[in-house]
């Protein structure tokens, strides 16, 4: 693989009201060896909102103040991320996106155009969903969908989302524990993906019914998706960068050798 985009949520960059900058460092060292493996990165990034909050605590179930949170945190965020991947010698870029730039095809391939210099010039384009700007009906509603739109339409060779959930299991492991996670998943049943959302935190806003909205989406344009965690790295790294998936779960219709 060679191009990747990585995305990560809100439960993994935050936590107790403040950004958790020990998560952030590691994801940076991660993607700063993936760069430094001459693959292409794109990062997916939620956390401007909760990010925001940890500076002014407005009511986010308000869609303006909530707007006004992402105003607050993305530059909050992208300037964490900027001294991080500083350390590196590594150059990011803000990229915000809605769902409408993927309904036109001349502001997707103005879109792709620009991401296609970026990575050309070895900078990581750093993707949220613009908050601040699109009204509800324009907006994914959660970067899951973003970042399949995003590995699709910038013809990545693969998505991974790291995430407080860390694999797609045969059940709820919350309830069940003896719940076993799936390892490779070629076909994802319809009634899976009309379950009621169940975010993890207060800032998320999707959980595993839009990741696996995500892999369908992929899967059905013969793309591939990983799911696995984002606290702790070490399955993201024996998959993305040794190629061995011994943890998480890889969304392909692809032989696996």
């Amino acid at each position: 693989m060679k191009r990747v985009v990585i995305k990560v949520g809100s439960h993994v960059l935050t936590q107790d009201g403040a950004v958790a900058i020990d998560r952030l460092r590691a994801l940076v060292e991660f993607l700063a060896l993936l760069h430094s493996q001459k693959k292409e990165v794109i990062l997916v990034s939620s956390g401007a909102v909760a990010a925001g909050y940890t500076k002014i605590k407005l009511n986010k179930s308000k869609i303006e103040e909530k707007q006004a949170l992402a105003a607050i945190g993305q530059p909050f965020l992208l300037r964490e991320y900027q001294k991080e991947f500083e350390k590196y010698n590594i150059l990011t870029a803000q990229v915000l996106l809605t769902a409408k730039d993927f309904d036109s095809r001349s502001v997707t391939a103005h879109a792709k155009a620009a991401v296609e210099a970026l990575l050309k010039y070895r900078v990581i384009p750093i993707v949220n969903e613009n908050d601040v700007t699109a009204t509800e009906e324009l907006l994914f509603g959660d970067n899951d969908r973003l970042s399949a739109h995003v590995a699709y339409y910038f013809d990545a060779d693969i998505l991974a989302i790291l995430s407080d959930i860390d694999a797609y299991y045969d059940d709820d492991p919350k309830l069940n524990c003896n719940a076993k996670p799936k390892r490779v998943v070629d076909k994802i049943d319809e009634k899976e993906l009309k379950a009621k959302f169940n975010p993890n935190n207060e800032f998320a806003t999707g959980g595993i019914v839009t990741k696996l909205q995500a892999a369908k989406f992929l899967l059905d344009r013969d793309k591939e998706m990983y799911l696995a965690s984002g606290f702790d790295l070490k399955n993201a790294k024996s998959f993305l960068v040794d190629g061995l998936l011994e943890g998480g779960t890889l969304f392909t219709k692809k032989e696996r050798v």
